[in-house]
């Protein structure tokens, strides 16, 4: 690949990089570790560049990101949450509401994690996350389901803590 290629792969890496890094970086809760999986899926669209180019590099990269984070997480099975915000273009109103919501995103297990990331911040549909995921739309829509209830109960829990009322 040379010449129109590279600009063309060096375009579409210079769009999508801070989306995909923000979407790593809430489905992980580590900035370190988003950069590198970012980076992996980037490495992987790239060597595939002449076939995705016409496709859907962008569900391509995501799905790089998701199998990277599923085979890290089996590997060492533990993850450690850093509230760093990654640099860059930030989609939420407010820092402190990303900081926060990460913090709740930390509290649910990987695979809620995954769909709520996928579904309520990518804008993905449930068929869409459930071939990114490879289950069913039934497991995309119970967990989706399952991680916004935990999410309000965490979220009610802080803020009753916190002398708020909901």
């Amino acid at each position: 690949m040379a010449g129109r290629h590279d600009d063309e792969f060096a375009e579409f890496a210079t769009g999508a990089s801070p989306r995909l890094l923000r979407t790593a970086w809430l489905i992980c809760g580590n900035a370190t570790q988003a950069e590198d999986l970012v980076q992996s899926a980037m490495l992987k669209v790239y060597v595939r560049w002449g076939w995705l180019r016409g496709r859907q590099p962008m569900a391509y990269a995501r799905r790089c990101i998701l199998n990277d984070h599923i085979d890290t997480h089996r590997r060492r099975r533990r993850e450690t949450t850093v509230s760093v915000l990654p640099e860059g273009e930030h989609h939420d109103r407010e820092p402190e509401d990303t900081d926060a919501i990460v913090r709740l995103l930390a509290t649910l297990p990987t695979r809620e994690r995954q769909v709520v990331v996928m579904r309520h911040y990518a804008g993905l549909t449930e068929a869409e996350v459930a071939d990114l995921l490879d289950v069913s739309v039934g497991t995309v829509k119970s967990s989706a389901s399952r991680g916004l209830a935990r999410l309000r109960e965490a979220l009610a829990a802080q803020e009753l803590k916190e002398g708020h009322h909901v």
